[in-house]
């Protein structure tokens, strides 16, 4: 099996955080492909670097997708995840989606611990486009500038680990989602310091991609996922435009 992994951010370091820990979680017969978005932020926190994020991901996913069996989209958040199951022949999951449907499986309420006070709004907004804004506990975030998105493991896990804390004894969380690909394998790494489950949306996200692909699932060519309408573009790098511009992927 081989799975397309795409950063939508443009941090390489994070991208090796992200293959470090989805090389833990997939099968040993699974073989990786790892992409940084070629354009955008150093990481995204408001809507509009999301929108961005969006855009670098599709652009990745359309020219890489081919020879694949299965994508994910790499940030909390999923910018750009349904855009790119409209067009493309593969299942694609993202990491949000996938943390919160398996953390449902593990407790009641959801907490999230994130990165930066100024995520909140759009993870909640992302919580509530799928349907569980009802299970969720809270969202607590770290509040200090991060001088380095890549160590921010190393120089905030303390802090992390405060918050989850909080988020059980004051939030009432019953499952932890540890969120951002910055901080992929935390979870894995102070699961034994935390007395309720925790889930990392990267490890989520490549296991289910696996299930998927294994499923075979066939392309919808009815419904709001069926390949959008062929149209004519201006602009658009040649692996998306070609994607626009034809009926059939294959």
């Amino acid at each position: 099996m081989k799975l397309l992994i795409v950063n939508p951010n443009i941090s390489h370091s994070v991208t090796e955080l992200i293959e470090a820990e989805a090389r833990r979680a997939a099968s040993l017969d699974t073989q990786l492909t790892m992409r940084t978005a070629a354009l955008g932020v150093a990481y995204i926190e408001t809507r509009a670097e999301a929108a961005i994020g969006a855009y670098a991901t599709l652009n990745e996913l359309a020219e890489h997708f081919q020879g694949h069996d299965a994508a994910v989209v790499a940030a909390f958040g999923d910018p750009g995840l349904e855009a790119a199951r409209e067009m493309l022949p593969i299942p694609v999951v993202g990491l949000t989606e996938s943390a919160l449907m398996s953390a449902a499986m593990l407790g009641g309420k959801i907490g999230i611990v994130a990165i930066s006070r100024r995520i909140r709004a759009w993870y909640a907004e992302t919580v509530d486009r799928y349907g569980m804004t009802s299970r969720l506990a809270g969202i607590r975030c770290l509040d200090e500038p991060l001088p380095n998105i890549g160590t921010v493991q190393q120089d905030k896990g303390e802090q992390l680990v405060a918050l989850c804390e909080a988020a059980i004894r004051h939030d009432g969380a019953d499952v932890l989602i540890i969120a951002g690909a910055p901080l992929a394998g935390l979870a894995r790494s102070v699961a034994q310091r935390i007395p309720v489950p925790v889930v990392d949306g990267v490890s989520c996200a490549v296991q289910q991609a696996e299930l998927l692909a294994s499923l075979g699932p066939a392309k919808a060519t009815a419904g709001s996922y069926a390949v959008p309408p062929v149209k004519g573009s201006v602009g658009l790098s040649p692996a998306l435009a070609q994607l626009i511009g034809r009926e059939d992927v294959q």
